[in-house]
């Protein structure tokens, strides 16, 4: 499932994403959305920053795998997320050794921070 709509910056150490939830969103709930969704999105962040650091460094036509990724914290502002929110998700690479990967996250509502999210990735 692709759940970001834009990329609005990318780097070889962050990248800054936009998703509008809906509700075909996983953890829809009538016209809101769980924020444990957070998650996927700082997940689904990460592998767009990482995806280009593979393609610069391998090329293109290198195998496309993705990462397995492992939540080391969460902690989130928001009861739930309102249908039609317009989110702004920001990844970036805090500690990068081979296939490894310490990836900072957070996401915002307008300019309100709404989660924060490190994540552990190890590439598959």
């Amino acid at each position: 499932m692709l759940l970001l709509d834009e990329i609005l910056e990318l780097t070889e150490e962050f990248a800054l994403t936009t998703a509008t939830v809906n509700s075909t969103f996983p953890l829809c709930r009538g016209e809101e959305v769980q924020p444990l969704i957070m998650v996927e999105l700082a997940a689904q962040t990460a592998g767009v920053c990482n995806g280009l650091t593979r393609i610069k460094e391998q090329g293109e036509g290198t195998s496309r795998k993705g990462w397995i990724v492992g939540v080391k914290r969460a902690d989130f502002s928001i009861e739930a997320i309102p249908m039609g929110s317009r989110l702004i998700i920001r990844s970036e690479n805090t500690h990068k050794f081979d296939i490894i990967r310490e990836v900072a996250c957070v996401v915002h509502l307008e300019d309100r921070l709404i989660g924060e999210i490190t994540l552990q990735l190890i590439q598959a």
